[in-house]
């Protein structure tokens, strides 16, 4: 049987939550989280019906009440017993001559652990922390039997105990380590900007297959969340894999039909050659084919896309209004990889979204500790979206405007479809193309189409037989400038 912790995702990293009866380990650095975590575990015993006891060595039973209180937290029905030292152990002149102090003061804390143990029976225990009884033994080995007395005491009465620890003591010491059940490790790094990033690792649990890796987590006014690692192959479901098709009839043909559902589009380009509204186009029709969708914006204020968007002829804001589009600001220096996963997932498995659209990469990329990191985490997530039967669209704006263009991320191969956008000059004007250049789900064309921008959206035009090097953005003219319908003209 299984204690739950209480915290929301932790289970699912443990695959279940603790074994009752055995003995845990929590360690992080200060501030990482380690009180807060043992909070909530005690509170679902409360919520469970079990007894709960926490022993503060370090904290005063304020103190924790206190942090409690900034949670809305009220532990009631925790006990808290408050471990201070003996008084005549403070007083010097009560000091012991013939006796080293720590040898009292070690047995005196034991003693009055197991007292209020005897007291109370709880079914579940937390011990804050083990820096003081590690301080009181003074030798590792004097620790490693402390430790191991205290596990046996607890085994033999039927009580699950978390203890904690906050690694002020040498980082190579595992005497705990091997004792307990399972250790979990909160770790708190700070990026070079941006708030703190938080995330925990399952170090060992004995006889029980968690999920490994590292899982970020945040702590928020209520507690701390987890967010697991997401792991595509254990999301699968079944679907039709029909095409989709916009009101563009150029459009369609170019894309060899239309977009597979289930697949990922990637649209690359240099900045302000339409990315954000080729994506809006392909929402646009997905809501009007009666689907729910949802776009996260990482780089434009939403007051300003909206009003993009309207000035194309898409209303975003009633389609938020009636409950067909979610769509979300992403502040990247704020939000960690994981949390972006689970604002996905919640947006498919509870809203039931069968659209996504993330704009852009480039701001997506900030959340990342690097590239290799990114693209290991998008892979998952276009898996998981694929195997959901979920149409997802990528943006990536390119470096320069034309010639070569480079990517801050290559993610060419991962995307089922690439769309290309470029700039092109031609008889004075800067003019705009798009192709295809890759779709891994069936034939497209070849071509190159110019396309404008205009009040009813996107206009393509007939291919652009009559060009040479437009990719390059200054194509050798062959004959005649062809005109796209809603163009200037000469």
């Amino acid at each position: 049987m299984d204690d739950a912790t209480g915290v929301a995702g932790l289970d699912d990293v443990l695959n279940g939550g603790l074994a009752h009866g055995r003995l845990f380990l929590l360690e992080g650095s200060p501030g990482a989280g380690k009180t807060t975590v043992a909070m909530q575990y005690l509170m679902a015993g409360v919520a469970a019906g079990q007894r709960c006891l926490y022993i503060t060595l370090s904290e005063t039973e304020a103190e924790l009440r206190a942090s409690a209180a900034s949670h809305d937290w009220s532990l009631e029905g925790v006990e808290v017993f408050e471990l201070l030292p003996p008084e005549n152990l403070l007083d010097e002149e009560q000091q012991q001559s013939l006796l080293y102090s720590s040898d009292l003061e070690l047995g005196e804390t034991t003693k009055r652990v197991f007292e209020a143990f005897a007291r109370l029976k709880p079914d579940r225990v937390v011990l804050d922390s083990l820096s003081e009884i590690r301080l009181l033994a003074q030798s590792s080995l004097r620790y490693r039997r402390q430790i191991l007395a205290l596990k046996h005491y607890f085994a033999g009465q039927d009580a699950t105990v978390l203890m904690l620890d906050d690694l002020t003591a040498d980082a190579n010491d595992k005497t705990v380590h091997s004792i307990a059940h399972a250790v979990i490790r909160l770790e708190e790094t700070a990026p070079e900007y941006g708030a703190e990033r938080r995330r925990l690792r399952v170090l060992k649990y004995r006889g029980r297959r968690y999920r490994g890796g590292y899982h970020d987590f945040s702590i928020l006014t209520g507690g701390v969340r987890v967010f697991p690692r997401l792991v595509s192959a254990e999301h699968r479901g079944e679907f039709a894999r029909d095409t989709l098709t916009t009101h563009s009839d150029e459009l369609n043909a170019l894309l060899g039909g239309g977009v597979d559902r289930g697949s990922s589009v990637l649209v690359l380009g240099p900045a302000g050659t339409g990315k954000s509204l080729l994506v809006l186009t392909f929402l646009k029709t997905a809501i009007e084919r009666g689907e729910t969708a949802a776009m996260f914006a990482f780089d434009e204020e939403l007051g300003l896309l909206v009003k993009r968007a309207a000035g194309v002829g898409i209303d975003l804001e009633a389609m938020i209004s009636c409950g067909r589009l979610v769509l979300e600001q992403v502040d990247a220096a704020e939000l960690s990889p994981g949390e972006f996963s689970a604002r996905v997932r919640h947006c498919v498995e509870v809203k039931g979204a069968r659209t996504v659209l993330v704009d852009s990469l480039n701001g997506y990329q900030g959340a990342m500790p690097g590239e290799h990191a990114l693209i290991l985490h998008m892979h998952e997530l276009l898996q998981y979206l694929n195997r959901q039967g979920v149409t997802t669209f990528l943006t990536v704006a390119q470096h320069g405007l034309v010639g070569d263009m480079k990517s801050p991320v290559d993610l060419t191969y991962l995307a089922d479809t690439v769309i290309l956008l470029r700039y092109f000059e031609a008889r004075g004007r800067v003019r705009r193309a798009i192709s295809v250049v890759k779709k891994r789900t069936g034939s497209h064309e070849d071509t190159i189409r110019e396309f404008v921008i205009g009040k009813e959206g996107l206009a393509l035009g007939a291919p652009l037989n009559n060009f040479q090097g437009i990719l390059r953005g200054v194509p050798e003219l062959l004959g005649d400038v062809p005109v796209v319908a809603g163009a200037p003209r000469e």
